[in-house]
């Protein structure tokens, strides 16, 4: 199983990213377009897509795909939403970091949290868990239900101009 930094495809027809040319600029690598997927194929040459380039967490050199918590703890029964990312450390650079709706939230606390990363680390190797959780009544989503992580994230991150802490 090999990993791929990104996904290439044709180039679009438009070659403008929604008003970021900053972002556009970085999508093209000549006539290449990188999507920001990460993935890997298979012995039988089937394709799998694990995450996002820029949601991996780097902790101590280790790369991270949330995604792989996140689907751990949205089947946990008293879980109703979730989101997985990378918070500072100032000896790892980031640790994962999981912010969790309840579907009560009278069970939103420490011993919860203890529960769901327990049930995390039976699953997943231990770095790739949740050293914290946070609850919150309601997750930020778009009306399509699109997840607006990044609204998360700048809690944690402040203003720091770089992921590098």
């Amino acid at each position: 199983m090999s990993q791929s930094a990104s996904v290439e495809h044709p180039p679009p027809k438009s070659r403008s990213e929604a008003n970021r040319p900053e972002e556009t600029a970085q999508a093209f690598v000549g006539d290449r377009f990188l999507t920001g997927d990460i993935g890997y194929r298979d012995e039988d040459g089937y394709f799998f897509l694990v995450d996002r380039k820029k949601d991996m967490i780097i902790s101590g050199g280790v790369n991270i795909y949330p995604q792989e918590a996140e689907n751990l703890l949205i089947n946990h029964p008293r879980v109703m939403d979730c989101a997985v990312f990378g918070v500072p450390n100032a000896d790892f650079g980031e640790e994962v970091k999981a912010v969790v709706q309840p579907r009560d939230m009278a069970d939103a606390g420490p011993a919860f949290a203890e529960e769901l990363m327990a049930y995390c680390r039976q699953q997943l190797s231990a770095i790739k868990c949740p050293r914290s959780i946070d609850f919150e009544a309601e997750l930020p989503r778009h009306p399509t239900g699109k997840l607006y992580k990044r609204l998360l994230k700048d809690r944690y991150w402040g203003k720091r101009e770089s992921r590098i802490v």
